[in-house]
């Protein structure tokens, strides 16, 4: 089967998982502040709060000594090909110990379109006529088959962990791009004007501008027919998490000041 190569391998020690799994750590990263943005919990799932109008870009991360496919689903949709997602369709294929960055949807070898935080309605899900899994981003992780001339022991032993952190590279295949700073005060600002009871309209992932992000093809057997995991994180604004409940909602606290004037000024007049 022909797939992706991802090309550019990111620091390792800037590879925070969001959500961890045996053969890949998968995360979110905000382009537009460099966060990597932490997950909230709730009801079994895990979920990451977005900012609107904001660039992201899907950490991947392979745990492994040996190649994995990694078929990447935003908003139900194959961020490869644009069909309705399927573990069985192509993605892109990571190196041992590899970590790279995915942030669009691939136009051709060279390009892509940004994955961008927008209103559900201008979601790319949505104006091709498939809302119904706007939300949550995921990603189906494959084995590589063992060529039957290595033994396993040779295959586990063929790619021992790196014993020092690698540069990041220059390449941007799969979207890879450098980290800028926090937004967290931005999400907090959007909670404390959420209403506990009233959601704005939920976040979806839009077809934002295009960029050079090159990556090659190879050919990839996958181990198993089904996948060796699934990984998943849902996504929304920061004061829609708070209204649902899943995100604890701030507590306002008032700050009196003892000496807030220099003389006594008259009262009212009733």
């Amino acid at each position: 089967m022909r797939t992706l190569l991802c090309a550019a391998v990111l620091a390792l020690a800037a590879a925070t998982p969001a959500r961890a799994g045996n053969l890949l750590d998968l995360a979110v990263v905000d382009r537009d502040s460099g966060q990597t943005l932490p997950t909230y919990a709730s009801g079994g799932k895990l979920y990451v709060a977005g900012t609107p109008g904001h660039r992201y870009s899907v950490r991947l991360t392979n745990r492994s000594g040996g190649r994995v496919l990694a078929v990447l689903s935003v908003d139900g949709v194959n961020a490869v090909s644009g069909q309705t997602a399927n573990p069985n369709q192509t993605g892109y294929v990571l190196d041992a110990w590899q970590s790279t960055e995915i942030a669009g949807w691939r136009k051709s070898l060279d390009e892509i379109a940004q994955f961008n935080f927008t209103a559900l309605s201008n979601s790319y899900a949505a104006r091709t006529g498939r809302p119904a899994n706007v939300g949550v981003i995921g990603v189906a992780v494959f084995a590589e088959r063992a060529p039957e001339w290595r033994e396993r022991e040779a295959i586990a032993d063929a790619a021992p962990p790196p014993s020092s952190v690698p540069a990041p590279a220059q390449s941007e295949a799969a979207g890879a791009m450098d980290a800028a700073r926090p937004a967290a005060r931005a999400q907090e600002s959007l909670a404390k004007s959420a209403s506990p009871t009233r959601r704005a309209e939920s976040l979806g992932t839009g077809h934002g501008a295009r960029e050079f992000a090159h990556v090659d093809q190879t050919d990839f057997e996958r181990a198993t027919r089904t996948p060796a995991e699934t990984l998943a994180i849902r996504y929304d604004s920061y004061a829609n998490l708070v209204a649902q409940g899943i995100i604890e909602r701030p507590i306002a606290r008032r700050d009196p000041q003892p000496f807030p004037g220099a003389f006594v000024p008259d009262p009212p007049a009733r």
